[in-house]
């Protein structure tokens, strides 16, 4: 069972996204502040659209924070959409001409929508400004436990960044941030801006891959005794719930499938009596458990689905072969992607630290988290003789 919760609520064009977040601790130090500056780097990246030169999200903490610190209660997150002034006395034209790659087909079969703007409103991503909300004060609670989530992006289009291992990752998120493709290789990063650049001009898009990572992560997180408590199947169904989302790895897993298996595993060595791999190929987890290695997740972006050069469709009020109209989207919205993936791994994480340690406050949770096992061989006495399972 999940200890934390959250929901989100809000329409593309309505007045307001909203957020709950249920299961966040007391005690936890949390302003307005903090969320803002992870909303305003989802709004960051070349290849954005003209939605993000409108909007300037502000979360606004409307319940369970008092004193600037979590009470234990359900924590409420509103961000206003400045672009709903525009929209509120429009009158809005019928839209019968679903878009390849978005909800507007599957949402009215499922739905019986009679306009197909009831579907993109709510399956928009301006829904994922709630997650970087929610996200951020995740974020806020791993770090008092020294955790520490970054992301980059590793390939767009055919463009794909060769970051050298030695490359620390403090390094590449510093470096990232740099970079308005949030690449931490500045040829890559060239080469990725001039093939959004071209998409452009092509009336196309782009996506691509990006990789988040989670430092300072302890062992024994998330269980192997249950499907729905391995956390990297929960990792994985996080990610791919981004939309445009259409795969998602721990570690070099696709790479993994094409070679021996003698290959694909990490060593364990001692190293004054700590337990450490070699390697960190697994990505930070077997069994579903964290190993207490760098956790590493990366998701594959499909092209944004929205193109100016459109598609061929049918329009369903008349039955007849359509082209598509042409909504206002982004031409690669893999960089400002980013900061959701963090959101959605830094949410996972605490979840399942919440899950580890129990606590309803800080104070609580601390002195357990100083008393986790790690990855010690004194931490791991064994018994060392034979037994029976005992079953009758």
């Amino acid at each position: 069972m999940s200890v934390l919760r959250f929901l989100t609520a809000g329409e593309s064009h309505g007045p307001m996204l909203t957020a709950i977040l249920d299961g966040m601790p007391a005690g936890l130090p949390l302003t307005s502040d903090a969320i803002d500056v992870q909303l305003a780097r989802r709004q960051q990246g070349y290849g954005s659209g003209g939605r993000m030169q409108i909007e300037k999200d502000h979360a606004r903490i409307t319940a369970g924070v008092m004193a600037g610190h979590t009470t234990g209660a359900p924590i409420g997150l509103l961000v206003e959409n400045r672009d709903f002034k525009n929209w509120k006395e429009k009158d809005i034209e019928p839209m019968t001409i679903p878009r390849p790659g978005h909800a507007d087909l599957t949402g009215a079969v499922k739905y019986g929508y009679r306009d197909l703007r009831l579907a993109l409103e709510r399956a928009s991503a301006r829904e994922t400004t709630m997650r970087v909300a929610v996200g951020a004060i995740c974020r806020q609670l791993l770090a008092q436990f020294g955790v520490v989530i970054g992301g980059y992006v590793t390939q767009i289009g055919g463009v794909r960044a060769e970051i050298p291992g030695d490359l620390a990752y403090a390094d590449r998120f510093r470096l990232a941030e740099e970079s308005d493709v949030r690449c931490p290789l500045s040829d890559a990063s060239e080469q990725m801006r001039e093939a959004i650049r071209q998409a452009k001009i092509a009336k196309d898009t782009l996506g691509g891959v990006m990789e988040i990572v989670a430092l300072g992560v302890p062992p024994g997180l998330g269980s192997h005794v249950q499907h729905d408590r391995k956390l990297d199947g929960r990792i994985v169904g996080a990610m791919t719930s981004i939309h445009a989302m259409k795969g998602a790895e721990i570690g070099d897993a696709f790479a993994q499938a094409g070679i021996p298996g003698t290959r694909a595993h990490d060593a364990i060595d001692t190293l004054d009596g700590k337990l450490v791999r070699r390697t960190n190929r697994a990505g930070g987890l077997e069994g579903g458990i964290t190993t207490g290695e760098p956790i590493i997740v990366r998701a594959a972006m499909k092209p944004i689905a929205t193109v100016l050069a459109g598609f061929d469709s049918v329009d369903l009020a008349t039955g007849e072969a359509t082209p598509t109209k042409y909504e206002r989207s982004d031409f690669c919205a893999l960089p400002r992607a980013v900061p959701i993936g963090e959101a959605m791994l830094s949410i996972v994480l605490a979840d399942a630290l919440l899950e580890k340690l129990g606590g309803d406050s800080i104070e609580e949770m601390r002195p357990r988290f100083d008393r986790l096992r790690r990855s010690h061989v004194d931490d791991l006495p064994m018994n060392d003789r034979s037994w029976r399972f005992g079953y009758e």
